[in-house]
């Protein structure tokens, strides 16, 4: 007995089965040839493939003509899978080739020079059975071809979320090669400039899920990310982002309670590190600063870096803040020293000083000019004294 949509044959439907299972047979081994030469005419992004492709969709072409004959004569309950069945000749590299959409049109092609022999291949009588028998294969084609292109995708997805954690971690570990590059390009990793932005996870939350939420930001706010979780802590690669503290604001509010630090913007992954290392100093140091705002720069963090004992941020507010002062001449240190010392007092640094308050005024001018720091900011104020203090001890004598 067969199986057909959920009952028995008769004899009549089961002698009809047998005599259109021949035909098809016999007209099988032309049905290749003849599905290859429809889709050269049809579908133009198949005339564009290179011959080594073309080949193996050939060889997809003739498995799916071969699995349908199997599946119109078997019994229903005996129906080979047809994802293995016709997919499983295609190479892996076929399925990154071809979308999904070019897979549903191959199989419509290939169904269609089936039908326009429709009369020719059925027994007499067995018409509307092959048709019925066609539509319902074609179904099952379509939902194996889904299936098939979900699992690669879940597949691609695991590999590059592996990729894009060796990536994070050769930044953080300064490894910054052609090496990395390579896996970045397997990313399709393009963009400059680079910045680094690192946080911290939200509680009780899956890594992949903080992950999959801040690349989605990301794409909202049109710039690329490569991201990893280590431990508490979430490492954000951003790319092509005009304001790198914009980009970073709707990542942070993917982030967990705490601080989140936006490194200085570089020209590119090979200089990444340096904003990594930054961003991470930062992350370390803002404990220092709890009004910090969020998220914050690492340049705006100096000085809590610094006095955590960060070697780039100390070497910074030497060379950048306290040297262009020093060699401005020693009034000008003078006049910064002591207007700190006396409470930010105009009054009580001209006296100190004998000089003018507009001479003090001038001067810290000059101060604001070199540095980019304002002395009468608060914040400005507690940073050119912390570089005031390191340059100090780049100056001690040697010890004997």
């Amino acid at each position: 007995m067969w199986w057909h949509s959920g009952r028995v044959d008769t004899p009549n439907e089961a002698a009809l089965r047998e005599q259109t299972t021949e035909r098809l047979e016999k007209a099988m081994g032309t049905f290749g040839t003849a599905a290859l030469a429809s889709m050269e005419e049809k579908l133009p992004w198949f005339r564009r493939m290179p011959a080594e492709q073309r080949s193996w969709i050939g060889l997809v072409a003739q498995a799916g003509i071969a699995a349908f004959v199997e599946w119109f004569k078997s019994a229903e309950q005996t129906r080979p899978a047809i994802a293995g069945e016709v997919f499983g000749t295609a190479p892996r590299e076929l399925l990154r080739a071809i979308k999904l959409k070019h897979t549903i049109d191959m199989v419509r092609v290939i169904i269609d020079v089936v039908e326009t022999r429709l009369d020719e291949l059925a027994a007499p009588g067995g018409t509307p059975q092959l048709r019925e028998a066609i539509l319902r294969y074609t179904r099952d084609v379509a939902f194996g071809a889904a299936q098939v292109y979900a699992q690669a995708a879940e597949t691609r997805a695991a590999w590059d979320a592996r990729l894009e954690a060796l990536v994070v971690n050769a930044v953080l570990r300064g490894e910054v090669d052609d090496g990395m590059h390579s896996w970045a390009a397997a990313l399709g990793w393009t963009s400059k400039p680079v910045t680094v932005i690192a946080g911290y996870t939200p509680e009780d939350e899956d890594p992949e899920v903080t992950i999959d939420q801040m690349q989605l930001a990301a794409r909202r706010a049109r710039v690329d990310v490569l991201a990893g979780v280590q431990g508490r802590r979430v490492i954000v690669i951003v790319g092509g982002a005009e304001d790198p503290l914009e980009a970073a604001r709707p990542i942070a509010a993917k982030c967990g309670p705490g601080p989140v630090v936006v490194g200085p913007p570089v020209d590119d992954l090979y200089d990444s590190t340096t904003s990594a290392h930054a961003a991470l100093a930062g992350l370390r140091a803002a404990a220092g600063w709890p009004d910090a705002p969020r998220p914050v720069q690492a340049g705006e963090l100096l000085p809590e870096r610094a006095l955590d004992g960060d070697e780039a941020a100390r070497r910074y507010l030497v060379e950048e803040v306290y040297n262009p002062m020093l060699a401005a001449g020693a009034p000008l240190l003078d006049t910064l020293a002591t207007y700190l010392e006396q409470g930010s007092s105009l009054e009580a640094t001209a006296r100190l000083l004998f000089v003018h308050p507009n001479t003090v005024r001038y001067r810290l001018r000059r101060v604001t000019e070199l540095t980019g720091l304002a002395p009468t900011d608060g914040r400005n104020a507690f940073t050119l004294r912390i570089a005031l203090v390191l340059g100090r001890f780049g100056e001690r004598p040697p010890r004997a």
